[in-house]
């Protein structure tokens, strides 16, 4: 997929904490109910097609699927997925338009799939920290967070239309 200039074009200044904080909280729940789904999705259809119902309910019993590598495969594909086609076709996801955030090359342009696999990595490494990765906004001269620096990338508040 290739690199595009984003609109609207400009210098924008970093977003502050809170709308970090907000568009982060928006994808989470919305991260969270797709993930619900999917496992809905392998669970109750692809799982039952394969084993049947009674082969099924006997392996949830006996605590089979509680550990089941392939749903743990498919969900973090799923994650870095969903962030990787929202930011590398529109610099935002749906957290991040509804508080006018975008995540962009410091020239304006999308970013590549390999800054948004760096994204996502240091932004989970960055929240099992505590927070910190966020945080460092606070300190960074630049407003920029973990993620940020790593992938190369800023994070950005558009204005309104």
């Amino acid at each position: 997929m290739a690199v595009k200039q984003l609109l609207p074009t400009g210098d924008f200044p970093a977003p502050g904490l809170f709308r970090r904080l907000a568009s982060n909280f928006y994808d989470l729940l919305l991260v969270l109910a797709l993930l619900m789904v999917l496992i809905l999705v392998y669970q109750q259809g692809i799982l039952r097609m394969v084993y049947g119902s009674e082969a099924l309910q006997a392996m949830s019993d006996a605590g089979a699927l509680d550990r089941d590598p392939v749903l743990t495969i498919l969900m973090i594909v799923f994650i870095y997925g969903f962030f990787g086609l929202f930011w590398t076709l529109r610099g935002q996801t749906l957290g991040a338009q509804a508080w006018r955030v975008r995540v962009q090359q410091p020239d304006g342009r999308s970013i590549t799939w390999q800054q948004a696999i760096n994204r996502v990595t240091v932004g989970l490494i960055s929240w099992l920290c505590g927070g910190l990765g966020i945080w460092w906004a606070l300190w960074d001269k630049q407003s920029r967070t973990w993620p940020d620096i790593a992938s190369g990338t800023r994070t950005v508040a558009l204005p309104k239309r």
